[in-house]
Protein backbone atom coordinates (compact mmCIF):
# COMPACT_ATOMS: atom_id res chain seq x y z
CA UNK A 1 0.00 0.00 0.00
CA UNK A 2 1.44 3.23 -1.13
CA UNK A 3 0.46 5.58 1.91
CA UNK A 4 1.73 8.82 0.41
CA UNK A 5 0.32 8.00 -3.12
CA UNK A 6 -3.33 7.41 -1.09
CA UNK A 7 -2.49 10.92 0.62
CA UNK A 8 -1.87 12.57 -2.75
CA UNK A 9 -4.74 11.34 -4.55
CA UNK A 10 -6.90 12.92 -1.99
CA UNK A 11 -5.11 16.31 -1.40
CA UNK A 12 -4.97 16.72 -5.39
CA UNK A 13 -9.03 15.91 -5.30
CA UNK A 14 -9.58 18.25 -2.46
CA UNK A 15 -7.16 21.39 -4.27
CA UNK A 16 -9.26 20.35 -7.74
CA UNK A 17 -13.14 20.62 -6.13
CA UNK A 18 -11.98 23.49 -3.62
CA UNK A 19 -13.32 21.23 -0.62
CA UNK A 20 -11.20 22.53 1.74
CA UNK A 21 -8.83 25.78 2.45
CA UNK A 22 -5.45 24.97 3.13
CA UNK A 23 -4.79 24.39 7.18
CA UNK A 24 -8.88 24.65 7.67
CA UNK A 25 -10.75 23.32 10.48
CA UNK A 26 -12.88 20.53 9.93
CA UNK A 27 -15.21 17.97 11.29
CA UNK A 28 -14.39 14.31 10.32
CA UNK A 29 -17.79 12.46 11.29
CA UNK A 30 -16.38 9.37 12.52
CA UNK A 31 -18.46 5.86 12.83
CA UNK A 32 -15.24 4.00 13.74
CA UNK A 33 -15.25 2.09 10.10
CA UNK A 34 -12.27 2.50 8.10
CA UNK A 35 -13.55 4.73 5.71
CA UNK A 36 -14.26 7.51 8.38
CA UNK A 37 -11.10 6.37 10.22
CA UNK A 38 -8.84 6.74 6.84
CA UNK A 39 -10.46 10.01 6.20
CA UNK A 40 -9.41 11.08 10.17
CA UNK A 41 -6.05 10.15 9.50
CA UNK A 42 -5.46 11.48 5.98
CA UNK A 43 -7.17 14.50 6.56
CA UNK A 44 -4.77 15.36 9.72
CA UNK A 45 -1.59 13.79 7.24
CA UNK A 46 -2.16 16.86 4.73
CA UNK A 47 -2.33 19.61 7.64
CA UNK A 48 -5.85 19.91 8.36
CA UNK A 49 -7.41 21.07 11.49
CA UNK A 50 -9.31 18.10 12.58
CA UNK A 51 -11.75 17.14 14.75
CA UNK A 52 -14.00 14.28 15.66
CA UNK A 53 -17.33 13.42 16.17
CA UNK A 54 -19.67 10.28 16.43
CA UNK A 55 -23.33 10.03 16.17
CA UNK A 56 -24.79 7.18 18.55
CA UNK A 57 -27.78 6.17 16.92
CA UNK A 58 -27.92 3.71 19.35
CA UNK A 59 -29.92 1.06 16.41
CA UNK A 60 -27.25 -2.12 17.87
CA UNK A 61 -27.37 -1.74 21.70
CA UNK A 62 -24.12 -2.88 22.85
CA UNK A 63 -22.21 -3.26 19.71
CA UNK A 64 -23.48 0.96 19.06
CA UNK A 65 -21.85 1.29 22.54
CA UNK A 66 -18.69 0.12 21.65
CA UNK A 67 -18.63 1.94 17.98
CA UNK A 68 -18.92 5.06 20.37
CA UNK A 69 -15.97 3.89 22.66
CA UNK A 70 -13.89 2.88 20.20
CA UNK A 71 -14.33 6.51 18.69
CA UNK A 72 -13.73 8.17 21.52
CA UNK A 73 -10.69 6.22 22.47
CA UNK A 74 -8.75 6.23 19.01
CA UNK A 75 -10.04 9.82 17.01
CA UNK A 76 -10.89 11.88 20.30
CA UNK A 77 -14.30 12.30 19.29
CA UNK A 78 -17.54 13.79 20.87
CA UNK A 79 -20.42 11.91 21.06
CA UNK A 80 -23.70 13.09 20.05
CA UNK A 81 -26.61 11.35 20.72
CA UNK A 82 -28.92 11.19 17.60
CA UNK A 83 -32.04 8.81 17.87
CA UNK A 84 -34.12 8.86 14.85
CA UNK A 85 -37.48 7.26 14.52
CA UNK A 86 -38.45 5.50 11.55
CA UNK A 87 -34.51 5.10 11.36
CA UNK A 88 -34.57 4.62 7.56
CA UNK A 89 -30.69 5.49 5.85
CA UNK A 90 -32.34 8.97 4.82
CA UNK A 91 -33.38 9.98 7.92
CA UNK A 92 -29.79 8.82 9.99
CA UNK A 93 -27.99 10.65 6.93
CA UNK A 94 -29.96 14.05 7.60
CA UNK A 95 -29.86 14.11 11.49
CA UNK A 96 -26.03 13.44 11.42
CA UNK A 97 -25.85 16.33 9.16
CA UNK A 98 -28.45 18.66 11.41
CA UNK A 99 -26.98 17.29 14.67
CA UNK A 100 -23.58 18.75 13.71
CA UNK A 101 -25.08 21.93 11.62
CA UNK A 102 -22.64 25.39 12.00
CA UNK A 103 -19.37 23.60 10.88
CA UNK A 104 -17.50 22.52 7.91
CA UNK A 105 -17.45 18.56 7.74
CA UNK A 106 -15.76 15.94 6.26
CA UNK A 107 -18.06 12.59 5.48
CA UNK A 108 -15.80 9.12 4.92
CA UNK A 109 -18.01 8.60 1.25
CA UNK A 110 -15.62 6.69 -1.29
CA UNK A 111 -16.26 5.78 -4.78
CA UNK A 112 -17.88 2.72 -3.96
CA UNK A 113 -20.37 4.27 -2.59
CA UNK A 114 -20.84 6.55 -5.27
CA UNK A 115 -21.41 3.12 -7.36
CA UNK A 116 -24.14 1.93 -4.95
CA UNK A 117 -25.58 5.39 -4.81
CA UNK A 118 -25.92 5.66 -8.28
CA UNK A 119 -27.27 1.93 -8.77
CA UNK A 120 -29.87 2.89 -6.25
CA UNK A 121 -30.87 5.97 -7.77
CA UNK A 122 -31.24 4.88 -11.01
CA UNK A 123 -33.57 1.78 -9.70
CA UNK A 124 -35.62 4.23 -7.85
CA UNK A 125 -36.11 7.17 -9.81
CA UNK A 126 -34.43 6.96 -13.56
CA UNK A 127 -31.72 9.52 -12.85
CA UNK A 128 -27.82 8.78 -12.03
CA UNK A 129 -27.09 11.77 -9.84
CA UNK A 130 -24.05 10.64 -7.69
CA UNK A 131 -23.15 12.26 -4.66
CA UNK A 132 -22.35 15.63 -4.40
CA UNK A 133 -18.34 16.07 -3.75
CA UNK A 134 -19.72 19.52 -1.71
CA UNK A 135 -22.83 20.11 -0.47
CA UNK A 136 -24.76 23.70 -0.09
CA UNK A 137 -24.80 23.21 3.49
CA UNK A 138 -20.93 22.95 4.46
CA UNK A 139 -20.76 18.80 4.27
CA UNK A 140 -17.44 17.87 1.55
CA UNK A 141 -16.57 14.40 0.75
CA UNK A 142 -13.02 13.86 -0.21
CA UNK A 143 -12.52 10.35 -0.27
CA UNK A 144 -14.92 9.80 -3.57
CA UNK A 145 -11.45 9.40 -5.06
CA UNK A 146 -11.18 6.31 -3.18
CA UNK A 147 -12.45 3.22 -3.11
CA UNK A 148 -13.41 1.27 -0.25
CA UNK A 149 -11.21 -1.91 -0.61
CA UNK A 150 -8.09 1.32 -0.37
CA UNK A 151 -9.36 2.58 3.01
CA UNK A 152 -9.21 -0.49 4.54
CA UNK A 153 -5.64 -1.24 3.16
CA UNK A 154 -4.65 2.27 4.19
CA UNK A 155 -5.77 1.60 7.79
CA UNK A 156 -3.89 -1.73 8.18
CA UNK A 157 -0.60 -0.13 6.42
CA UNK A 158 -0.77 2.58 9.06
CA UNK A 159 -1.59 0.54 12.37
CA UNK A 160 -5.47 1.96 12.44
CA UNK A 161 -7.70 -0.21 14.28
CA UNK A 162 -11.25 0.08 12.96
CA UNK A 163 -14.64 -1.06 13.44
CA UNK A 164 -17.04 -3.00 11.13
CA UNK A 165 -20.72 -2.62 11.36
CA UNK A 166 -22.28 -6.14 9.76
CA UNK A 167 -25.80 -4.37 10.08
CA UNK A 168 -24.77 -2.64 7.40
CA UNK A 169 -25.52 -6.06 4.62
CA UNK A 170 -29.52 -5.40 6.17
CA UNK A 171 -29.87 -1.82 4.24
CA UNK A 172 -30.46 -1.38 0.68
CA UNK A 173 -27.34 -0.74 0.25
CA UNK A 174 -26.00 -3.31 1.73
CA UNK A 175 -28.11 -5.19 -0.69
CA UNK A 176 -26.32 -3.77 -3.39
CA UNK A 177 -23.18 -4.16 -2.43
CA UNK A 178 -23.70 -8.09 -1.36
CA UNK A 179 -26.15 -9.50 -4.07
CA UNK A 180 -26.07 -6.85 -7.22
CA UNK A 181 -22.44 -5.43 -7.66
CA UNK A 182 -21.12 -9.23 -8.30
CA UNK A 183 -23.15 -10.27 -10.85
CA UNK A 184 -22.50 -7.07 -12.44
CA UNK A 185 -18.74 -7.78 -12.12
CA UNK A 186 -19.62 -11.39 -13.54
CA UNK A 187 -20.69 -9.49 -16.66
CA UNK A 188 -17.65 -7.07 -16.97
CA UNK A 189 -15.27 -7.16 -14.33
CA UNK A 190 -14.42 -3.32 -14.73
CA UNK A 191 -18.70 -2.85 -14.26
CA UNK A 192 -17.41 -0.64 -10.69
CA UNK A 193 -15.34 1.89 -13.00
CA UNK A 194 -17.40 2.06 -15.57
CA UNK A 195 -20.50 2.62 -13.79
CA UNK A 196 -18.50 5.52 -12.06
CA UNK A 197 -17.22 6.85 -15.08
CA UNK A 198 -20.94 7.47 -16.35
CA UNK A 199 -21.63 10.15 -13.43
CA UNK A 200 -18.33 11.62 -13.33
CA UNK A 201 -18.73 12.31 -16.86
CA UNK A 202 -22.46 13.69 -16.38
CA UNK A 203 -21.92 17.39 -16.43
CA UNK A 204 -25.52 17.91 -17.37
CA UNK A 205 -27.56 20.67 -15.30
CA UNK A 206 -29.59 20.31 -13.05
CA UNK A 207 -33.19 18.91 -14.77
CA UNK A 208 -35.11 21.63 -14.08
CA UNK A 209 -32.44 23.84 -15.61
CA UNK A 210 -31.77 21.77 -18.52
CA UNK A 211 -35.17 21.42 -19.55
CA UNK A 212 -36.18 25.20 -19.24
CA UNK A 213 -33.14 25.70 -21.47
CA UNK A 214 -34.07 23.65 -24.10
CA UNK A 215 -37.75 24.66 -23.76
CA UNK A 216 -36.22 28.08 -24.88
CA UNK A 217 -33.76 27.19 -27.31
CA UNK A 218 -36.89 24.98 -29.35
CA UNK A 219 -39.47 28.35 -28.81
CA UNK A 220 -40.34 29.50 -32.23
CA UNK A 221 -40.09 32.94 -29.80
CA UNK A 222 -37.78 35.36 -30.33
CA UNK A 223 -37.86 36.77 -27.40
CA UNK A 224 -38.57 34.99 -24.08
CA UNK A 225 -38.04 34.25 -20.33
CA UNK A 226 -38.18 31.22 -18.48
CA UNK A 227 -38.54 31.20 -14.27
CA UNK A 228 -35.35 28.18 -13.86
CA UNK A 229 -36.29 28.01 -9.97
CA UNK A 230 -33.73 29.02 -7.30
CA UNK A 231 -33.99 32.82 -8.32
CA UNK A 232 -32.86 32.45 -11.50
CA UNK A 233 -34.33 33.03 -14.87
CA UNK A 234 -33.21 32.21 -18.41
CA UNK A 235 -33.63 34.66 -21.08
CA UNK A 236 -33.72 34.59 -25.33
CA UNK A 237 -33.19 37.52 -27.22
CA UNK A 238 -33.02 35.51 -30.69
CA UNK A 239 -29.28 34.70 -30.69
CA UNK A 240 -28.37 35.32 -27.32
CA UNK A 241 -29.37 33.26 -24.49
CA UNK A 242 -28.04 34.09 -20.92
CA UNK A 243 -28.88 33.58 -17.21
CA UNK A 244 -29.79 36.47 -14.76
CA UNK A 245 -31.71 36.49 -10.99
CA UNK A 246 -35.14 36.10 -10.88
CA UNK A 247 -37.25 39.48 -9.73
CA UNK A 248 -37.26 40.12 -6.21
CA UNK A 249 -39.27 41.72 -4.16
CA UNK A 250 -37.16 44.95 -2.09
CA UNK A 251 -38.58 43.93 1.21
CA UNK A 252 -35.71 44.51 2.78
CA UNK A 253 -31.72 45.80 2.36
CA UNK A 254 -30.79 43.28 -0.59
CA UNK A 255 -27.67 42.91 -2.99
CA UNK A 256 -28.02 42.59 -6.73
CA UNK A 257 -24.79 42.83 -8.77
CA UNK A 258 -22.58 45.27 -6.93
CA UNK A 259 -25.44 47.16 -5.50
CA UNK A 260 -26.86 47.47 -2.24
CA UNK A 261 -30.19 48.38 -2.36
CA UNK A 262 -33.45 49.13 0.45
CA UNK A 263 -36.50 50.05 -0.30
CA UNK A 264 -37.96 53.53 1.61
CA UNK A 265 -41.46 52.46 0.27
CA UNK A 266 -43.27 49.47 -0.15
CA UNK A 267 -44.44 47.54 -3.10
CA UNK A 268 -41.18 47.92 -5.00
CA UNK A 269 -39.37 44.84 -6.90
CA UNK A 270 -35.89 44.73 -8.65
CA UNK A 271 -35.28 43.23 -11.81
CA UNK A 272 -32.99 42.71 -14.66
CA UNK A 273 -33.05 44.92 -17.55
CA UNK A 274 -35.70 44.00 -20.31
CA UNK A 275 -35.27 45.78 -24.04
CA UNK A 276 -37.79 48.37 -24.53
CA UNK A 277 -37.75 49.52 -21.03
CA UNK A 278 -38.53 52.97 -19.83
CA UNK A 279 -38.39 54.87 -17.14
CA UNK A 280 -42.05 55.71 -15.93
CA UNK A 281 -44.79 55.54 -18.31
CA UNK A 282 -43.92 57.36 -21.04
CA UNK A 283 -40.08 58.00 -20.00
CA UNK A 284 -36.61 57.40 -21.61
CA UNK A 285 -35.84 54.01 -22.65
CA UNK A 286 -33.35 52.66 -19.93
CA UNK A 287 -31.58 51.66 -22.72
CA UNK A 288 -30.68 55.21 -23.48
CA UNK A 289 -30.27 56.16 -20.52
CA UNK A 290 -27.69 53.28 -19.55
CA UNK A 291 -25.83 54.92 -23.13
CA UNK A 292 -25.86 58.44 -21.95
CA UNK A 293 -24.09 57.49 -18.56
CA UNK A 294 -21.93 55.50 -20.20
CA UNK A 295 -22.90 51.57 -19.06
CA UNK A 296 -20.51 49.35 -20.83
CA UNK A 297 -23.28 46.81 -22.31
CA UNK A 298 -21.30 44.09 -20.95
CA UNK A 299 -22.94 45.43 -17.32
CA UNK A 300 -26.25 46.56 -18.49
CA UNK A 301 -28.00 42.90 -17.99
CA UNK A 302 -26.87 42.55 -14.54
CA UNK A 303 -27.89 46.68 -13.98
CA UNK A 304 -30.63 46.21 -11.08
CA UNK A 305 -33.63 47.79 -12.00
CA UNK A 306 -36.51 49.00 -9.20
CA UNK A 307 -39.88 48.58 -10.97
CA UNK A 308 -43.30 49.43 -9.23
CA UNK A 309 -46.28 47.30 -11.19
CA UNK A 310 -44.99 47.35 -14.46
CA UNK A 311 -43.11 50.58 -14.34
CA UNK A 312 -39.15 51.20 -13.78
CA UNK A 313 -39.20 53.62 -10.95
CA UNK A 314 -35.23 53.60 -10.00
CA UNK A 315 -32.43 53.30 -12.57
CA UNK A 316 -29.73 53.26 -9.52
CA UNK A 317 -26.69 55.91 -9.73
CA UNK A 318 -28.78 57.04 -12.94
CA UNK A 319 -32.12 58.04 -12.77
CA UNK A 320 -35.29 57.89 -11.12
CA UNK A 321 -39.17 58.53 -12.02
CA UNK A 322 -41.08 61.79 -11.09
CA UNK A 323 -41.92 61.09 -7.30
CA UNK A 324 -39.47 57.74 -6.45
CA UNK A 325 -36.24 60.36 -6.09
CA UNK A 326 -36.36 59.47 -2.71
CA UNK A 327 -37.77 55.75 -2.80
CA UNK A 328 -34.33 53.38 -2.70
CA UNK A 329 -31.39 53.86 -0.92
CA UNK A 330 -29.00 53.11 -3.78
CA UNK A 331 -25.42 52.11 -2.96
CA UNK A 332 -22.16 50.43 -5.14
CA UNK A 333 -20.90 47.84 -2.80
Amino acid sequence: MDVAGIQQRVARRVSEQRLLDPGAEVVALVSGGPDSTCLWHVLRALGYQVTAVHLAHGLRGADSDADASHCVSEFGATVIECQVEPPTEARLREARYAATAGSLRATGHTASDQVETVLQRLVSSGTTRGIRAKRDDAIVRPLLCLWRNETVEYCCAVGLPYRTDRSNDDTKRGVLRRDVLPLLRQLHPAADENILRAVEADDRLPRKIERGINELLRSPVGSRRIDLGSGVTAVREYERLWLERSPAKLESEIEWSGWRLEARVPGLVVRGWRPGDRLGADGAKVQDLFVDAKVPASEREAWPLVAHGRSIVVVPGIACAPGYERAVIAKRT
